[in-house]
């Protein structure tokens, strides 16, 4: 017979599987053991409020690690709201010195507490958090609480010197989300290694043009990609007067646009026939467009998870015998406007493409292209 515990967690299990297209649920299991039914709950409603997918997918994960790390640190749940002390305890144990800890094994995060996170599966690089990561779980430890109707302390002074204080103390170089851009010649380095009749090859080549074609998709664009989505548009002529399959994608809402912003792209030639010989071959004409496909040559009815696109990046640099730790997912992003800049693509015209609000950011990478050939560069 089931236990009260069992029971709690298959109905935490269901009510998240409900809410399983917005959220990391590719350790659906493992999260309803380590949320609460508060928590659920509180996803749901966000889920219901109408939250940007990819703001919900941040909750989720900042929060089944926070949820993780107290019980490792406190042997507790979180409570709410949390204290101060438990917060700036929060930062001692991400913001560290490693110098310091080379000779006091009590600096930073004690051994305990690292190996209970990093054998859970939430802990993977040595070393102390990024500024940017330990900040934005702080913020959503915040948002969370806010939505539970609480006031918390995360604007208290002490919070903010703690941090600051850390910050200075161990100055981080600032790194690009992926090290190199995925550029024409790079993009041309991992198609050839999908250049096969099979499954898995024809998806993971629809994958790398599309995401790089429609304007450098972020991998949760991608993984969310759904076949309503799609619209085919009237063909174009290409500049030898033969005509180039159309298709449009409605984004929807995007980490870049508006709340009732519907923001499309628009893929022309290669990438359109590339998609189609993916849906064609995975028999797909609703619901989700990219799938995970199993070692039987099975295709799920689910979506990827985001995570599975950065994986299949770095899985296709590696065959192609590049070196996987200096590209991901997001260097199909850096790598079109680069590509674009590159090719002498007006700006303009290229972030209509990827979508960019920001000149300034979409700027950099044609700023980088000219200073790269600029005479300033060859002074030797």
């Amino acid at each position: 017979m089931a236990t009260d515990r069992q029971r709690q967690v298959s109905t935490r299990i269901e009510t998240l599987d409900t809410i399983a297209a917005v959220l990391p649920i590719d350790r659906r299991d493992k999260l309803a053991e380590l949320l609460t039914d508060q928590d659920v709950e509180t996803l749901k409603h966000l889920v219901n409020r109408g939250m940007g997918d990819n703001t919900l997918r941040a909750l989720t994960s900042d929060l089944a690690y926070l949820e993780a790390w107290s019980l490792a640190s406190t042997a507790a749940p979180l409570p709410w709201p949390p204290p101060e002390a438990l917060l700036l305890k929060f930062v001692a144990h991400h913001l560290w010195d490693p110098a310091k800890r080379e000779s006091d094994a009590d600096h930073g995060m004690p051994d305990a507490v690292d190996q209970a996170l990093r054998s859970a599966g939430f802990l993977r690089s040595t070393g102390p958090h990024a500024p940017e990561t330990v900040r934005r779980r702080l913020a959503n430890w915040s948002t969370l609480t806010k939505w539970r109707g609480l006031d918390g302390v995360f604007a208290s002074p002490a919070l903010k010197t703690a941090i600051r204080l850390a910050v200075r103390a161990v100055p981080r170089q600032r790194r690009r989300k992926s090290a190199k851009a995925v550029t024409g010649d790079v993009l041309a380095k991992l198609l050839s290694t999908c250049s096969g009749d099979s499954l898995r090859d024809i998806r993971d080549r629809a994958i790398l043009i599309v995401a790089f074609a429609s304007g450098g998709r972020r991998r949760s664009e991608v993984a969310g990609l759904r076949n309503e989505q799609l619209t085919v548009e009237p063909s174009v002529k290409s500049d030898d007067d033969v005509p180039l399959p159309s298709l449009s994608i409605h984004l929807g809402r995007t980490k870049n646009s508006g709340a009732s912003q519907d923001e499309v792209v628009y893929l022309t030639g290669r990438p359109v026939d590339a998609l189609n010989a993916w849906l064609a071959a995975a028999k797909i004409d609703s619901g989700s467009v990219f799938r995970a496909i199993d070692r039987w040559g099975n295709i799920s009815r689910r979506a990827l998870d985001p995570k599975a696109v950065n994986d299949i990046v770095k899985q296709r640099v590696k065959m192609a015998g590049l070196e996987a730790g200096e590209f991901s997912a997001h260097g199909l992003r850096s790598g079109y406007l680069t590509e674009a800049a590159n090719r002498g693509i007006p700006l303009p015209e290229a972030m209509e493409q990827s979508r960019h609000r920001s000149v300034q950011q979409a700027s950099t990478y044609y700023n980088n292209a000219t200073r790269r050939s600029g005479r300033a560069t060859r002074m030797l």
